[in-house]
């Protein structure tokens, strides 16, 4: 009786070990994960660090941290690189490529949602083309086709090429946005006798504002990093903040690091600014609302 009680197994021991195991390879899992984050997030730190200290260094070499800090080597890179017309440039590019993508795309966006035809889905990837090739593979025989028609070298060129990427960018972001507007508020809205105008100022705008905002701040964010299309059609006074500072650490000549760290940080700053506005207006994590539809009596 005592033996066989000793060599029966208690109720629950064969499952206790996997459960063990199976908490001790989540833990594994997760400090993994948790280390590999950390050490890519200090190496961003660190290398960002490393710019703010050197664009306000007197002389750093050698040494731990820099003989002292001065603020001239901003005022040096606002003169050297002529950062005020170049800022102007770049927000000209931005808010025309951003407010002619919205003028475009939306109403594109929005025969697509409600058209119904064959080889729609070829249609939408040909749209979105531009977004999924690398932008090095049409902007060189776009650029030359520029420059042969003479807006090559201009601020017209420069936001042309950078409405091609965003252009499909609205329509992608727009496109299931007005998909889940219900169709019947256009039939309700001619009952009532309004016309089309009447019906997109009323009650369509309203609905397409947050969408809107969504696809204003990513094509914002990306026309501002964008450095391929505008270095391909930018000439000497239409160059965006993201080319001038790729001229700025290439070019021929003899510059201070210091004074490419600062207009580095300048560039870091106002596109860090930029986003903050926007972020003020629309949330990331709501790129796509839905519109809330009133429940249909049976």
């Amino acid at each position: 009786m005592n033996a066989n009680t000793l060599s029966t197994p208690r109720p629950g021991a064969s499952a206790a070990a996997p459960a063990s195991s199976s908490r001790r390879w989540g833990w594994l899992w997760r400090a993994s994960i948790w280390t590999i984050m950390g050490f890519f997030l200090l190496n961003v730190v660190f290398m960002i660090a490393t710019v703010v200290v050197n664009s306000v260094a007197t002389r750093w070499f050698g040494t731990p941290l820099p003989e002292g800090f001065t603020l001239q080597w901003y005022g040096r890179a606002w003169d050297d690189f002529q950062l005020a017309h170049v800022l102007v440039v770049t927000l000209e590019v931005v808010g025309a490529t951003v407010l002619l993508s919205i003028l475009l795309g939306v109403p594109a966006a929005y025969a697509l949602a409600r058209a119904r035809f064959p080889g729609k889905r070829l249609a939408m990837l040909l749209i979105l083309l531009p977004m999924m090739v690398p932008p090095v593979t049409y902007g060189i025989p776009m650029a030359t086709a520029m420059y042969q028609i003479g807006v090559g070298g201009t601020l017209t060129g420069v936001i042309l090429s950078n409405l091609v990427p965003a252009l499909p960018f609205v329509i992608l972001v727009m496109t299931p946005f007005i998909e889940q507007i219900d169709p019947g508020l256009e039939s309700a809205a001619r009952i009532f006798g309004a016309n089309t105008f009447q019906y997109f100022r009323h009650v369509l705008l309203p609905l397409l504002v947050p969408g809107m905002l969504a696809a204003g701040l990513l094509v914002l964010v990306r026309t501002i990093g964008m450095f391929e299309l505008t270095f391909f059609t930018a000439g000497p006074d239409s160059q965006t903040l993201v080319v001038a500072l790729y001229y700025a650490v290439f070019s021929t000549g003899v510059r201070a690091p210091q004074a490419i760290d600062a207009m580095a940080m300048i560039y870091m700053a106002i596109t860090l600014l930029w986003v903050l506005i926007a972020l003020r207006f629309v949330s990331p994590t709501q790129l796509v609302s839905r519109v809330k539809e009133a429940p249909r009596e049976a």
